[in-house]
């Protein structure tokens, strides 16, 4: 090989070797923000020690956001009870209302925390009917009572996190 072949590759290779150098140097681009609803755990139902006030504890399987909803009595008693695999021996509301979509050949798909406003939460489940896709305005504690049920996403819309959740617990708070 000649000595201007053996220079030109030399070059070649530096010039590649510097490349690879430089790309793994550089910080990668940020990730853009994942933006819209998060689907969330239903993480339990609980009593605000201060309020006495029953409380469901959502978590963003996201970004581990949290948000807490206070609830009536009835609402925590059918939230509740599917979470913690509990059959009572009459059917709850709830269950009626999946019970008759099930007749009705009505599926529900999931269940929204679209908004909080004057300190109101509002949802929306989503279902299907053959093709066609049912939205329905709902109480957000019963589209939840009814998505456990139905074993779908319970999502919430990243503006209901950021005006009335709480950012993800640190290591130390678990």
């Amino acid at each position: 090989m000649s000595t201007r072949r053996r220079i030109g590759l030399s070059a070649l290779v530096i010039l590649a070797l510097a490349g690879a150098a430089e790309t793994r140097d550089r910080a990668d681009p940020p990730t853009p923000k994942a933006t819209g609803p998060q689907e969330v755990e239903v993480m339990a139902v609980l009593i605000d020690q201060r309020t006495q006030q029953p409380t469901v504890l959502l978590q963003g399987k996201r970004d581990k956001r949290r948000l807490a909803m206070a609830i009536g009595h009835a609402e925590a008693t059918g939230i509740a009870f599917p979470l913690n695999g509990v059959t009572p021996p009459r059917p709850l509301t709830h269950d009626l209302f999946l019970t008759l979509f099930g007749r009705l050949k009505v599926t529900l798909t999931r269940a929204v925390i679209t908004d909080l406003r004057d300190d109101i939460y509002y949802a929306t489940v989503y279902l299907t009917s053959g093709s066609a896709e049912l939205t329905l305005d709902a109480r957000p504690s019963d589209a939840i009572a009814l998505a456990i049920r139905a074993k779908v996403p319970v999502l919430v819309e990243d503006r209901v996190f950021d005006k009335g959740g709480s950012p993800a617990p640190s290591r130390q708070q678990i």
